[in-house]
């Protein structure tokens, strides 16, 4: 049986099995914070009661609150770093729950966790209170709650944990190649030479740890079409898809990095035409999937998939986008999302990461070197290391 015709059975389990639920789940709307006297304030407007747990983990100091499952429909990077918390992102923890992980400055403990109920024009509001603690304070209170920990033991029976020697499967993606050469930079460096260069540079620094199987699209200069990039990351079961860029923009004053991961709906005109740009490389762009009966059927399938996948790939922007900060000029708003044909498998955590722009002479300079590149191939070597971290403390496969 082929990989796709596998999915599509597997999804259509998915759909006949809990699809309308699934439709039906709670959905956040609104994320605030705010700070009060000795605590930071956290507040996620849903449309209907949730279950939660909350409990701490070190290395970094993060806050973790499991969620009975929902549907996250906020703009990314709203209601981050104010007071001890330094960021927030989300994914699925499995089929029945929602995680939300808090990045703190600090030591710190959970003073309250509580539901508000609807009340005149608001729904449920979920609120979380966070103090910081001492050293030891925070290393009593670490860890998962007992009664989670209960509830989990007698649901299903505990899983081995996972090995060290089972590789995960990062496909990059080297943008353009060529008969189509992507931006030209204000030397006339070429957008493709830069990204096949970093993207192979980036392979041999992850080789390096053992952690990784690393797959290029592309290992050469040739043209790929869009379609055909996606499906690779596919038929390798890529755990991960990172497509590498340096665009070029009319304002030369404009430098730094960038994450883009998928929604119809652009975060701003920027971002649309980027992703209008990036799309003309291949006309036919977009994911072939298999035949599977009905037209509506599969279009249901398709997103019940790429709603947990898009959650997934927001996760990742939002561990990248910190670590390249560390390192090299980000943008102001870093994360921002469009329809990018290239991100479409509907089953693999995908980003587009923009190192630079080859417009402004800054950029250029940086791009047009190993030893500039370095930095942010790091970062972005950081970034996986820590969301498949993160994953396996989960306990769910990347």
């Amino acid at each position: 049986m082929s990989g796709r015709k596998a999915f599509a059975l597997i999804l259509a389990g998915v759909l006949l099995g809990g699809c309308a639920a699934a439709a039906a789940r709670p959905v956040v709307t609104d994320v605030r914070t705010g700070e009060h006297v000795g605590l930071t304030r956290l507040v996620l407007d849903v449309t209907e009661k949730v279950d939660f747990h909350t409990f701490t983990l070190a290395d970094p100091y993060r806050v973790v609150v499991d969620l009975s499952q929902v549907d996250w429909r906020v703009a990314p990077g709203k209601g981050d770093r104010k007071g001890v918390i330094s960021g927030l992102r989300f994914a699925q923890f499995d089929r029945r729950t929602s995680r939300v992980v808090i990045d703190v400055r600090e030591p710190v403990k959970v003073r309250k966790a509580f539901l508000l109920p609807p009340r005149g024009k608001l729904a449920y509001r979920f609120v979380i209170d966070i103090a910081p603690v001492d050293e030891a304070s925070f290393a009593n209170s670490m860890g998962a709650p007992k009664k989670w920990v209960e509830r989990a033991a007698k649901s299903s029976p505990p899983e081995p944990p996972r090995k060290s020697a089972v590789k995960r499967v990062v496909v990059l993606d080297p943008g353009h190649g060529g008969v189509d050469p992507g931006a030209i930079g204000v030397s006339g460096v070429q957008e493709k030479t830069v990204t096949l260069s970093a993207a192979r540079e980036l392979k041999k620094i992850l080789e390096r740890t053992g952690r990784y199987d690393v797959i290029l699209t592309r290992n050469s200069d040739r043209f790929l079409r869009l379609r055909d990039r996606v499906a690779k990351a596919r038929e390798a079961g890529a755990h991960l898809f990172v497509s590498v860029h340096a665009d070029s923009i009319r304002r030369r004053g404009v430098r730094g990095a960038s994450i883009y991961t998928l929604s119809e709906k652009a975060s701003d005109a920027e971002a649309a035409a980027l992703a209008a740009k990036e799309n003309k490389a291949d006309l036919l762009g977009g994911v072939p999937l298999e035949e599977v009966g009905d037209e509506v059927v599969e279009a249901i399938l398709i997103d019940v998939a790429q709603r947990d996948t898009m959650n997934r790939s927001a996760g990742f922007a939002n561990i990248a986008l910190p670590e390249l900060g560390k390192r090299v000029r980000t943008l102001r708003n870093g994360h921002r999302f469009a329809g990018f044909a290239v991100l479409k498998a509907p089953e693999v955590p995908s980003v587009l990461v923009e190192m630079g722009y080859l417009s402004n002479r800054r950029d250029e300079r940086m791009l047009s070197t190993a030893k500039g590149r370095r930095p942010v191939l790091e970062a972005l070597a950081k970034a996986i290391d820590r969301y498949f971290a993160e994953i396996d403390i989960a306990g769910v496969g990347g």
